[in-house]
C-alpha cells in the first residue's frame, strides 16, 4: 500500500480529507454532524442547527460537499450566536462588553481562563474555590474527591506488622 492519499474514494468522487475552520482541521472522512462535534464549543445539538441551516444533510461526508455548501457551513459557525436566540450561545452577556457571543476553537479555552481568572482577582465564592482547587458547582466534598493519602485502613501494611511480630516472638 503506497504512502500517499488516493484522490478518489471507491465511488470515484474527490474527497477532501481535511476542512479547516477557524484553527481547527476537522476530519473529512466523517458526517457532517460528526466532523463539526469535533471542534470545541460545538456539540452535536450546534452541529444539527448549523446543517439544518445549511441546508446540508447532517449524515452526507463533510468532505465530498462542494466548496459553496463547505463555505456555508464555515459562516454559519463563525455566525451561530446572530442565527440563533441567546440562550443557544455559550458565552452569554460578556462582563466587559456585554455581548451574547458563541466561542469555538481556542476562543473557547481563552474566554474560559480570563473569566475564572478574574473570578479569583475579585474573590468571588466560586473564584476561592477555583483557588483552593475545590469543587465549583456544588458538589458534595465530605466523600468525594478526596486528594490526600490513603482513607481507611490499610489492610496490608496491618498484616506486614503482624508478620514481624510473629517472626520476633519466635
Amino acid at each position: 500500500m503506497s504512502t500517499e492519499e488516493p484522490d478518489a474514494d471507491e465511488d470515484g468522487e474527490d474527497i477532501q480529507y481535511f476542512v479547516r475552520i477557524g484553527q481547527t482541521d476537522l476530519d473529512g472522512t466523517k458526517s457532517v454532524e460528526r466532523a463539526l462535534t469535533d471542534m470545541n464549543g460545538v456539540g452535536r445539538r450546534v452541529a444539527r442547527i448549523i446543517a439544518d441551516k445549511a441546508d446540508v444533510d447532517r449524515r452526507e461526508v463533510l468532505g465530498t460537499l462542494d466548496e459553496e455548501k463547505i463555505d456555508d457551513v464555515v459562516e454559519l459557525v463563525e455566525g451561530y450566536a446572530d442565527e440563533v436566540p441567546a440562550w443557544l450561545t455559550n458565552h452569554q452577556r460578556d462582563f466587559f462588553t456585554g455581548e451574547t457571543t458563541h466561542e469555538v476553537g481556542n476562543d473557547l479555552g481563552m474566554s474560559r481562563r480570563q473569566d475564572i481568572n478574574r473570578m479569583k482577582m475579585v474573590d468571588t465564592y466560586r473564584g476561592v474555590r477555583h483557588k483552593r482547587g475545590q469543587k465549583v458547582r456544588g458538589q458534595r466534598t465530605k466523600s468525594t474527591g478526596r486528594t490526600e493519602g490513603t482513607i481507611g485502613v490499610n489492610v496490608e501494611a496491618i498484616k506486614e506488622e503482624q508478620a514481624e511480630e510473629a517472626a520476633e516472638g519466635e
